[in-house]
């Protein structure tokens, strides 16, 4: 946040950061363009009593930092006469979805797409009609993200991989569609499916009549299934399956190809319980979107009006064109939130258990669990439902509905579920993070028959310790950090912290004897394409944290959080794509070239 630490800033911070987020909201609703200088003078404003007025100037700039102005309020509604949908810009009387939608990556570097729908319509209305908003709004961005990430992709995959992907798909599509019609009128879990997939049709319709840059027919559906292509991969194409651990390691796939760190921490005397998260990515990937969905659906076909899912509201970090995270990282209206890092799977026994029929992509039990579940018990039956094998994470589901402050932690606060193929292990966690005040994910296993069953001894056993789960660099380093958390500050700096080349647990068996990827948010850019590692994750590519979100007890409830996109810049160089050398060969259609952006709290406009 780049605020000086000290005793002011310590007692009032979160009282300034509430105060502008305040002041932000009346700005934002009025509809103000603001400037910095603006801003700067309506901060000042904010009354005596707060150290806003004993701040240098420097620090006040920063302090804008977790301000959001909404530059305009421009709102689009799809209309349904009972046979078409149409768009239309502004308010109508009889909208069924109602959406807002800005692009401000070259300004803070986030797009902020909100949706509503209708419950007086039919939910496969409302879901075609919320898709078909964000398709149309967001076309600019789903397009650049498709050349960024997806385009081409039979080519660096190879073309009988996405042959045997379209056949598994088309197979999985009349499985699931099969049991839509039998099931969907009473069982909450295949009515969600199906409004889901008609949700996604909306996307790609939407898509189709705002864009004039036609795209494969597939391709929001590819877009979606970023996470679970990884896995889908190894399980469907021969040459990867067959692929010995030695070849699979050092080729950076999977497991060894870090995603993500999360950290749930209880604050000193349990004053407060935060929740983070950073996502790890290539840099190519950071066309980002914070989302947020009003979907009152009902919780099956048949369900009163009244009966809708508990987590008929989410608010999540997304990207364009895609209807789960992908990071992930929700905040529900039923009081959870939910994240996860990867753990994957090196067990090659295992990916015969990934079939097309009997399964659901992971994307899509994500979202019918933050739907469906109400605290991590149910969230974890829903997802488990239909294990895809595919995308397979440490799940966090924090109830703050049961946290108080100042109060001991509760049972089934804290839920941990932990995915393979053919199985899935869940448990309350509580008492982990009463003992210990923290809970870490750093993309290893925590329950043994999980760590056994994913081929982790074998890497433990060929690699050393970076492939444990108490010794790895990341679990060492929130270990010896974590105490220093006492605000939304230093959670903020531990979550971004990345001190390679001096700090001792990021050093590695390598040349030079240090690697970014040993760090919480990892800058691979930094590490020396001359140098040499022991596999390829520790070495220089286009890979990194890239990004941070941060919730807590106060924000989650108002679904909101604090948030930056971009690769850390806090101990290191700010990232610039004219200053990397495989800039030329990955593409980053729409983004800026430095990334350079504060950290936010977003405030929702509709």
């Amino acid at each position: 946040m780049g605020i000086r630490e000290g005793r002011e800033e310590r007692l009032h911070m979160w009282g300034i950061e509430e105060r502008l987020f305040e002041r932000g909201v009346v700005l934002r609703r009025a509809g103000h363009v603001s400037d910095r200088n603006r801003a700067l003078t309506d901060l000042h404003n904010l009354g005596p009593g707060h150290i806003i007025s004993k701040m240098k100037l420097v620090e006040v700039a920063t302090v804008i930092a977790s301000i959001l102005y909404l530059t305009s309020a421009k709102i689009t509604t799809v209309t349904f006469d009972g046979a078409n949908y149409k768009l239309k810009s502004g308010q109508s009387s009889n909208w069924v979805a109602v959406g807002h939608f800005e692009d401000n990556t070259t300004i803070d570097g986030w797009g902020y797409l909100e949706v509503r729908s209708n419950p007086h319509f039919p939910d496969e209305v409302q879901s075609y009609a919320a898709g078909l908003l964000e398709g149309a709004l967001t076309h600019e961005m789903i397009y650049n993200a498709y050349r960024n990430t997806l385009q081409g992709i039979c080519k660096w995959t190879s073309q009988k991989f996405c042959d045997e992907l379209q056949k598994y798909l088309q197979t999985n599509s009349l499985w699931m569609k099969d049991m839509i019609a039998q099931k969907s009128a009473t069982c909450p879990v295949w009515h969600n499916v199906a409004l889901i997939l008609a949700q996604l049709k909306g996307v790609t319709d939407g898509y189709k009549q705002a864009s004039p840059h036609p795209i494969e027919e597939d391709a929001i559906l590819w877009l979606n299934l970023a996470g679970d292509i990884e896995d889908l991969q190894s399980a469907l194409d021969p040459e990867v399956a067959n692929m010995s651990m030695e070849d699979w390691v050092l080729s950076g796939r999977g497991n060894v190809d870090g995603h993500c760190s999360a950290l749930i921490k209880l604050l000193p005397e349990n004053a407060d319980l935060y929740v983070s998260h950073v996502t790890w990515n290539s840099f190519q990937s950071m066309l980002r979107i914070q989302k947020k969905y009003s979907l009152p659906f009902r919780r099956t076909g048949t369900s009163e009006p009244k009966d809708i899912n508990p987590g008929h509201t989410v608010a999540f970090s997304s990207y364009p064109g895609i209807l789960s995270s992908g990071d992930d990282f929700y905040i529900l209206s039923s009081g959870l939130v939910t994240l996860e890092t990867t753990t994957g799977n090196q067990n090659s026994a295992l990916w015969k258990n990934v079939t097309a029929k009997g399964e659901i992509q992971e994307w899509i039990r994500t979202i019918v669990a933050n739907r469906l579940g109400t605290d991590g018990k149910t969230w974890s039956d829903f997802f488990s439902m239909h294990n895809s094998g595919t995308y397979n994470n440490q799940w966090m589901v924090v109830d703050y509905k049961l946290f108080k402050r100042n109060q001991s932690i509760k049972n089934n606060t804290l839920w941990v579920l932990e995915q393979l193929p053919g199985l899935i292990e869940a448990h309350d966690q509580s008492h982990v993070l009463r003992q210990q005040s923290y809970w870490p994910s750093y993309n290893v296993p925590y329950y043994p028959n999980i760590f056994n069953m994913s081929g982790a001894p074998a890497m433990v056993k060929k690699f050393g310790d970076w492939f444990t789960y108490d010794k790895t660099p990341r679990a060492l380093i929130f270990k010896r950090d974590h105490t220093s958390v006492k605000n939304i500050h230093t959670m903020i700096k531990l979550m971004r912290y990345n001190n390679y080349k001096h700090d001792p647990l990021s050093r590695c068996n390598c040349t030079p004897p240090y690697s970014a990827e040993n760090a919480i948010s990892a800058r691979n850019d930094l590490n020396p394409k001359n140098g040499t590692y022991p596999f390829g994750a520790l070495g220089h590519r286009s890979h990194g944290g890239t990004d941070m979100k941060l919730t807590n007890s106060k924000m989650a409830p108002r679904l909101h959080f604090f948030a930056v996109n971009g690769p850390t810049y806090d101990q290191q160089p700010v990232f610039k794509w004219s200053e990397q050398d495989f800039a030329n060969t990955t593409p980053h259609f729409g983004h800026p070239d430095a990334w350079k952006f504060p950290v936010l709290l977003h405030k929702w406009f509709l």
